[in-house]
């Protein structure tokens, strides 16, 4: 029997005991003395959100493939474990052996979302390692750090010893192999550090020195130490079926937010949203063959009991196979009561048809993004989707049975007028039409159409990393339009508009496009009790803003402040393969309200190519 770090006493005491003590269907438990590097991959949520996470799932398993490497899990603990093992200062520990996270070699740490910067240094300090890079020993794991938001790592630069950029099938062996030769060589922390920064892809914060001009913005960004290079170079997989997939997904033993099987079927968009970070540092568009996917859904399915598998990607409707895996998929598991779910859908009669087969048409709600209320600004933000191939599709839903549409905007974008934030409650206005105009004996009950908007935030590796933002009560007054105009609606009673909260996304913006002097805010917001950000019951604006005010860092100069088109970013030294020229090319076609084609349609020159593979490398007469 394994020994919990927690007592029956405190396991009694707080809610759902089961996210602190591991033992889940699949899980791997080594014998520590038997391998000679121990990694403790922590995500900075609760466990009911991070075991929902598709990329710890797939580097878990490739890290425990490994027979000398040990990958174990750590999750935020949740407020009612935190203030306990803060009083009885009991160390942050894995799940699976139940060992501190400062007695093992690694502690990897994806950064998914901005608002969870804090909980970042909660890990840190209940595993008991100093917060700062510069204060470790010898000791001390090394604290690396890896996702999206590490597209813009400096705000939390001075928390990490490494961050790796890219994907992570690609160089974290080679990492680990480094590790253990300068560890059987005696070396030190900072040899380890040197050689480290010489595998393509790791960042090495302490090497880089930052400079700024007097009015604040970024002069200079130079490595300090010989081994470190000028330029971070992304790293992806060209060929996605070259790497493994999950052969054993981990299975909860509580319900955890997305509780299904996960098949990634693709990497990158060829889509081109000017808005969406995600469209272009996962760039090119990289598809898995069909015969993969195929094995790997049969065994995951087979593996953890699960009785639903979600295809998932950026774009779902761009995958070339996907007619021919969900056929796979329902003739496969037809009568064994498995659900297909099929998120990031085009709205198109294929879509539709596929649905029909796989969803309970009464119980779900179709999901459009039109991300703006107008076709000008869709056009400006590269949507390429048409206020008739929405409606179009919204009618062919309503005469297939649906009679519920989610509808998702975003506010605040570059350009908007008063005639684009309308034309939010136009265009739902004009689906429930739709929905009206088919004959009442005909109708499935009465329509209801949710419109929920955003606030836009720009980040980096975009076209708008140079725009404007607004300030909270711009987004406020937006929304407010956006409300008014909806009460003028004939169908008022079949909308319904909500909106998100302003004060969470001007903070947001401000960790998103930061540097360096950002950090000391966020360990200042962190000592006085800034936790859980992403969760509306506890984000605390004011303990953020008094942090601001008491490291003197001005909000302004990271949101609303106009950035040249010549500034030098804090980002600037990642090639993330879309290049500075592309995306000034994009920014200023947007201004224009000029549309860029989809990938498939024309190349744009957007730097990807250089990666070697994927849509870049397309051939039409390919066969499956």
């Amino acid at each position: 029997m394994r020994k919990l770090a927690l007592s029956d006493e405190i396991l009694l005491s707080i809610q759902q005991p089961a996210r602190y003590i591991g033992g889940e269907v699949n899980i791997v438990v080594k014998d520590h003395s038997k391998v000679r590097t121990r990694f403790a991959f922590a995500f900075p949520d609760v466990y009911d959100i991070g075991m929902s996470h598709l990329g710890i799932q797939i580097l878990y398993s490739m890290f425990n493939s490994r027979e000398d490497v040990c990958c174990e899990r750590v999750y935020s603990p949740w407020v009612d474990l935190d203030p306990i093992m803060r009083e009885k200062k009991i160390p942050l520990f894995t799940l699976e052996s139940q060992k501190p996270v400062k007695d093992f070699d690694f502690l990897g740490i994806t950064l998914q979302y901005e608002m969870c910067y804090t909980n970042v240094l909660q890990i840190l300090d209940l595993s008991q390692i100093p917060l700062h890079a510069c204060d470790r020993c010898e000791n001390d794991p090394i604290v690396i750090g890896g996702g999206p938001c590490a597209y813009n790592p400096e705000p939390l630069a001075d928390f990490f010893d490494l961050f790796y950029i890219g994907e992570g099938e690609t160089v974290y062996f080679d990492l680990i192999d480094r590790y253990q030769e300068n560890k059987a060589a005696g070396g030190s922390r900072k040899d380890f550090l040197e050689m480290a920064a010489e595998i393509p892809g790791i960042y090495v914060p302490s090497f880089y020195d930052p400079e700024y001009n007097e009015d604040g913005t970024l002069k200079s960004f130079t490595p300090n130490n010989s081994h470190a290079k000028e330029k971070i170079r992304k790293q992806v997989v060209a060929d996605m079926d070259s790497v493994g997939y999950i052969e054993k997904p981990l299975v909860p033993y509580i319900k955890v937010t997305q509780d299904r099987v996960v098949l990634e079927i693709q990497r990158g968009c060829i889509r081109g949203c000017r808005f969406c970070q995600a469209g272009n540092v996962y760039r090119p568009l990289r598809e898995h063959s069909l015969e993969y996917l195929k094995h790997y859904a049969y065994d995951m399915l087979k593996s953890t009991g699960h009785e639903e598998i979600s295809l998932s990607s950026l774009s779902s409707s761009d995958y070339t196979y996907l007619e021919g895996l969900v056929n796979f998929l329902i003739d496969e598991f037809k009568g064994k009561g498995v659900n297909i779910s099929l998120p990031s859908l085009r709205i198109d009669a294929f879509s539709l048809d596929v649905m029909s087969k796989v969803q309970d048409i009464k119980k779900s709600s179709l999901t459009f993004a039109p991300e703006a209320g107008s076709q000008r600004l869709r056009d400006v933000i590269n949507k390429g989707l048409t206020e008739e191939v929405i409606l179009k599709g919204a009618s062919e839903a309503f005469q297939a049975g649906w009679n519920r549409v989610k509808l998702y905007f975003m506010l605040g974008q570059p350009t908007e007028t008063v005639e684009d934030m309308e034309g939010i409650a136009l265009l739902s206005e004009k689906i429930a039409e739709a929905y009206y105009d088919i004959p009442k004996d005909q109708r499935n009950g009465k329509v209801q159409v949710v419109a929920s908007s955003s606030f836009f935030v720009p980040k980096p590796f975009t076209p708008f990393q140079w725009a404007r933002m607004c300030t909270k009560e711009e987004f406020l007054e937006r929304a407010n339009i956006v409300r008014g105009k909806f009460r003028e609606m004939k169908n008022f009673k079949s909308l319904k508009y909500n909106w998100h909260e302003a004060e969470l996304t001007v903070l947001e913006g401000v960790l998103a496009r930061g540097d360096r002097r950002v950090g000391p805010v966020i360990e200042e917001a962190y000592k006085n009790g800034a936790i859980f950000d992403s969760w509306s019951e506890f984000f605390k604006n004011e303990i953020w803003m008094d942090a601001f005010k008491t490291c003197g860092v001005d909000i302004d100069f990271y949101t609303t402040r106009e950035r040249s088109l010549d500034e030098l970013f804090p980002w600037d030294f990642i090639d993330a393969g879309v290049t500075k020229e592309f995306l000034k090319r994009e920014w200023q076609q947007a201004l224009n309200g000029e549309v860029t084609p989809n990938c498939r349609q024309k190349c744009s020159g957007c730097g990807a190519m250089g990666f070697g593979g994927g849509v870049c490398f397309e051939t039409r007469g390919k066969n499956q």
